[in-house]
């Protein structure tokens, strides 16, 4: 079978996820999902440090890792389908790759609750940490790059410059169609790159 990655660009309570082949040196684009990382995709959930911070402490870690827990079973299904759904075309998903914000190590939970920036970062981090929990859950290489180096980075690895690689993510959206957003495009460039380059977390 021929190998494939997926890519994922995290947003409060879902992803946008694209599947991507090199074949014979040329990236194609397989599939494409936004997958929802909650069951109940509204304010409460999509924002769970958000609502952690209105509860008593107690029950505001027992609603975080609740959410989490969701996140990460919600994730693996996701991941699931998608790899019987290449397996059934001929590939074999091997690789994960995940857009990252700063990478920065949050701190306890009551510190993160006393900080309205914390919090809007630890939304962010719940959800990436479902897709990597559930993507070495499925065994899958994992590639992940901050999003602000991802251009340059991806320029390095695969020899082209920016512009030129952000006409070929946008290229290689038209057999799927809209929405081929920033989302997917940056979801297939971290996919690409992570068939080139050697994974790491």
């Amino acid at each position: 079978m021929k190998p494939a990655a997926i890519g994922f660009r995290v947003h409060s309570g879902w992803a946008a996820l694209v599947a991507v082949a090199v074949e014979d040196g040329v990236p194609r684009a397989l599939a494409r999902a936004r997958p929802h990382l909650v069951e109940a995709f509204t304010y409460k959930f999509r924002q769970p440090y958000h609502t952690a911070a209105e509860l008593p402490f107690d029950k505001a870690n027992e609603f975080i890792s609740r959410v989490g827990q969701e996140s990460r079973d919600l994730a693996h299904r996701a991941i699931h389908e998608i790899q019987s759904a290449l397996q059934k075309q001929g590939f074999k998903l091997s690789q994960a790759a995940l857009l990252l914000a700063s990478g920065k190590q949050l701190p306890a939970l009551d510190k993160v609750l006393a900080s309205h920036a914390l919090i809007h970062t630890a939304d962010g981090e719940l959800f990436r940490e479902g897709l990597l929990h559930a993507s070495t859950r499925c065994r899958l290489a994992l590639t992940c790059v901050k999003e602000r180096e991802l251009l340059d980075q991806a320029a390095e690895t695969l020899r082209l410059r920016p512009d030129a690689l952000l006409r070929r993510v946008t290229e290689l959206g038209r057999p799927h169609g809209s929405p081929w957003t920033q989302d997917e495009k940056f979801a297939t460039l971290i996919a690409w790159l992570s068939l080139a380059s050697p994974s790491k977390r």
